[in-house]
């Protein structure tokens, strides 16, 4: 089967989307596909988070161009609302080509409030169109996959988590000077919900421990965030470290207790699995669709507010290290069956063919882009 997996940025300041749509790809491929790999800014022809001889074919030009070139069987999008992402919908429709949409939580609640002018008109312009003509739509978690029901597009929902890889090594280790870690990773975005987290820090203060909030800004925000760390006398115990990837992302991981995940909203949260896969326990929110953390012993989830988190801080960074490293340990093992790569492309196949089967069953012979 040829698969056309379309992104809007492969880059690492692009967050979670870029590593899981890239590793999807390779895993994919891994399984047995040909995916031709697409981006709507270029990046996928020298991203680094894909290996220069992954076994995946990197399309450059516009949309359009790429698709004629790769002669797909079913085309995968991964977001909304941009230009390409309409683009790439008209042509399907053109095509009678098969299209599989992952919303990539874009249409959670928080998301479709921040920005809400122009996403309704948007909304009411194309895209509930573009969804309402795609094959099927894809998200990462039953929370999801239930708003994306309430909106009534007649269009099935397929619910597959992302997969997550198990890195080698062992988190939790505690430094020399006694001061123990928590870690957030990922956009110094809003949706984060960080000005919570500042809020909830200054007020349990943990003896012992100290904040890093890693990765890149988005919308000036982070001199937002300074100016509330500075407001609440919280310089030496929050700091940035900036964007991090690669062997510094791993380093991070490996050298914190903890990690703080205070979003408002996510769709799957793959900074939680990768936090879990380095073996570190995991404070997040009922906004973040990781149940399993209180039921498997391996986090907490609070309410998204500052008394919430403040709960939950005081908690977390109450628990001695043997603790944290106990829950990180079993929150290890629990990625490792249950968000594997090999595992996620298998199911991401038997939908594509239930998919093509469908179009192929509705369309006959005619629709085939060959």
């Amino acid at each position: 089967m040829k698969v056309f997996l379309a992104s809007t940025c492969l880059l690492p300041r692009y967050g979670g989307p870029a590593y899981s749509i890239s590793r999807l790809a390779v895993a994919l491929a891994q399984a047995g596909a040909q995916v031709g790999l697409w981006s709507a800014d270029g990046s996928v022809l020298n991203t680094p988070v894909l290996a220069a001889d992954a076994p995946v074919t990197r399309l450059g030009g516009s949309v359009l161009a790429a698709l004629a070139q790769f002669r797909p069987d079913i085309v995968h999008d991964n977001g909304l609302w941009l230009g390409h992402n309409h683009r790439l919908a008209q042509r399907c429709q053109v095509l009678r080509l098969p299209r599989l949409v992952s919303t990539r939580g874009m249409l959670e609640p928080w998301a479709r409030r921040h920005k809400k002018w122009k996403k309704d008109f948007a909304w009411f312009a194309y895209q509930r169109r573009d969804l309402a003509t795609a094959s099927a739509l894809h998200a990462t978690a039953g929370k999801e996959a239930e708003n994306l029901a309430q909106l009534q597009l007649d269009v099935p929902v397929h619910v597959i988590p992302n997969g997550v890889d198990i890195p080698q090594g062992h988190s939790c280790s505690v430094p020399g000077d006694n001061i123990r870690t928590a870690l957030f990773l990922g956009r110094l975005y809003p949706v984060k919900g960080l000005p919570l987290l500042i809020e909830a820090w200054s007020r349990v203060r943990p003896q012992g421990w100290h904040l890093v909030l890693a990765g890149p800004d988005e919308a000036g925000h982070r001199a937002e965030l300074q100016a509330l760390i500075a407001r609440f006398g919280l310089q030496d115990t929050i700091s940035f470290s900036g964007p991090v990837a690669d062997e510094a992302k791993t380093n991070a991981l490996f050298g914190a207790q903890l990690f703080v995940l205070p979003s408002h909203s996510e769709s799957f949260g793959m900074a939680i699995a990768e936090a879990l896969a380095h073996g570190l326990p995991v404070l997040t929110t009922t906004g973040v669709p990781w149940p399993d953390l209180t039921a498997q012993a391996i986090g907490w989830r609070t309410p998204v507010s500052v008394d919430g988190l403040a709960a939950g801080l005081a908690q977390a960074t109450g628990r001695d290290a043997a603790t944290l490293r106990a829950m990180g340990e079993r929150g290890r093992a629990y990625v490792a069956a249950a968000f594997g790569w090999d595992h996620v492309a298998r199911q991401f196949l038997a939908t594509y063919a239930a998919i093509v089967a469908k179009s192929t069953a509705l369309a006959g012979q005619t629709g085939k882009f060959h």
